[in-house]
């Protein structure tokens, strides 16, 4: 069986679209369709339940997926490998990452990387952070781009950047008088705040109580798009990662204060599956991330 079938099928299942599989393979969607077709006659099994939304795997399916994504990766860092000799990257790279991650700062990466390696391609979805960790997990993408990091068994992580975290607020808001703000005056302000579940509240809440702050929240959201504009109509003030309202701060319908007597940062990590062979485009994107973040260590997790 040609392993372009298998890169064809294995696309299918990572992007769970047929018409995707087909855009990054060069080909129409039926194409794709036929490929994967064919696949099942020389099985003699479903490997697709074509019933579902988003589609699905059968149970064989399943099997040969996991087995055809290693070979399929195996090979194509090969010729990764074999390309990258002549010192030009060619390879692709998925990539998974949380939105503000990717609005605030990962597009430029992208720019410049294939600015100055135009043959490689990056694909990137964004996805909230559970979900980025079990695509990496699972092999279905090279690399994830999370806040908080944590190294496991099953996952290995750069350090890649660590974003302050500055007071923002409406320019209505009363905070928005002084040029700088003390922790003591957050206490008894409505806040916005992000969801109860999610790592960087647990941060923020934890900050909070050891300095004796109380702070009522007036709303709580998963995201951090949806909870600037919470803040912009002046429901709270916020504490957010600096980079991520650069571009509502030039606009002025923010205003950023930096708290100088309780400093925070929402560190970024930049997460992979152990044992799995990346190629050299994908390392290659690894090093210029931390090259612009400053960085050119990995976590000790990553010794061995």
């Amino acid at each position: 069986m040609q392993l372009k079938s298998l890169k064809v099928f294995c696309d299918v299942v990572a992007r769970h679209s047929f018409s995707r599989a087909a855009s990054d393979n060069g080909m129409t969607q039926s194409g794709a369709s036929q490929i994967v077709h064919h696949l099942e006659q020389y099985l003699g099994v479903k490997l697709i339940d074509r019933s579902t939304r988003p589609l699905s795997l059968t149970p064989e399916g399943r099997t040969y997926y996991e087995g055809s994504r290693d070979l399929v990766r195996k090979l194509y860092a090969l010729e990764d490998r074999v390309r990258t000799l002549r010192n030009q990257f060619e390879g692709r790279v998925h990539v998974a990452s949380i939105y503000s991650v990717g609005l605030s700062h990962l597009n430029q990466c992208v720019r410049e990387f294939l600015g100055r390696y135009p043959k490689a391609r990056i694909q990137i979805e964004y996805q909230h952070s559970h979900r980025v960790r079990k695509l990496v997990e699972s092999g279905r993408v090279d690399l994830g781009l999370i806040s908080y990091p944590k190294p496991s068994r099953t996952v290995k992580s750069y350090t890649w950047r660590c974003e302050p975290m500055v007071v923002c607020c409406a320019p209505e808001h009363p905070l928005a008088a002084f040029h700088e703000v003390r922790a003591g005056q957050l206490d008894s302000l409505e806040m916005v705040s992000f969801d109860r579940d999610l790592q960087i509240r647990r941060e923020i809440d934890r900050a909070f109580a050891g300095k004796g702050i109380r702070v009522p929240i007036a709303m709580e959201f998963d995201n951090i798009e949806t909870l600037k504009r919470a803040v912009e109509i002046n429901i709270g003030f916020s504490l957010l990662p600096e980079p991520t309202i650069r571009r509502e701060v030039q606009l002025g319908s923010l205003v950023a204060r930096r708290l100088i007597d309780l400093e925070m940062v929402r560190p970024l990590g930049i997460i992979y599956r152990p044992g799995s062979d990346l190629g050299d485009t994908v390392h290659g994107f690894i090093q210029f991330l931390l090259t612009l973040a400053g960085s050119n260590h990995p976590d000790d997790s990553l010794a061995g």
